[in-house]
């Protein structure tokens, strides 16, 4: 297990936006940081309220968002509208190109969200969006499956052999994943505080896993943590 502590992330701090990077991102350029295997980017952001990010382009790229607090407005190229609240999860497939912006649905009351990029299995893909819901109920207790390649259980479909799952912990809920020899595995914790083998972790820390083995998860706060199985 190795340890990637928030306050190690890269920061960036535009005023209307604050962001912490986990990985290599924009001005943020850390080369022992890129990414964890088709991982590319984790972005903690938090926007003012009535604030946002134009219409801006993209290609090639499976794009996740997973709102915190409040509610995001997004628009595409592709004729797609919506707001995403807390337990919304979105995949937005760029694919051969795609033009988007998100914003703050509210003109007062900031929103808190990660932005998550997964790298395509192929390029070239037609361009695709995907939204639902997962209940608190869902999400409580348990490692809730919310994304993954074949689009099971109920997961938004991804074009990349990854599978997402999120969960809420209660102080002293434990969840366990199983991961299977020559897999890896990457935990963000989003909110909260964590221990992981013996290991604290708390908001904005995230730990990267290498071998097969069991991932035990227990809360030591209200929590919420995102874990991605990856080839």
């Amino acid at each position: 297990m190795q340890i990637r502590r928030a306050n190690e992330r890269g920061y960036a701090d535009h005023g209307w936006l604050r962001s912490f990077h986990t990985f290599s991102f924009a001005d943020y350029y850390a080369p022992a940081h890129m990414g964890f295997r088709s991982l590319r980017v984790i972005n903690e952001d938090r926007v003012k309220g009535g604030k946002g990010f134009g219409t801006h382009p993209h290609r090639d790229m499976e794009i996740i968002s997973y709102v915190l607090s409040g509610g995001l407005q997004h628009k595409d190229s592709m004729g797609t509208g919506s707001v995403i609240r807390p337990g919304d999860v979105q995949r937005m497939s760029a694919g051969t190109g795609v033009t988007h912006s998100e914003f703050n649905a509210s003109p007062t009351e900031g929103v808190h969200f990660l932005q998550i990029w997964i790298m395509p299995d192929s390029r070239g893909i037609a361009p695709s969006y995907e939204q639902k819901h997962y209940t608190e109920a869902e999400r409580q207790g348990r490692l809730k499956l919310v994304a993954s390649k074949d689009a099971r259980e109920g997961s938004l479909a991804l074009h990349q052999d990854a599978s997402l799952f999120a969960a809420l912990l209660a102080p002293g809920e434990r969840v366990a994943h199983d991961l299977p020899p020559g897999r890896y595995a990457w935990l963000h914790v989003a909110r909260g505080k964590v221990e992981v083998a013996g290991v604290e972790l708390s908001a904005g820390d995230a730990a990267a896993f290498e071998q097969g083995g069991e991932i035990a998860v227990v809360g030591r706060e209200p929590s919420e943590v995102l874990l991605f199985d990856l080839a």
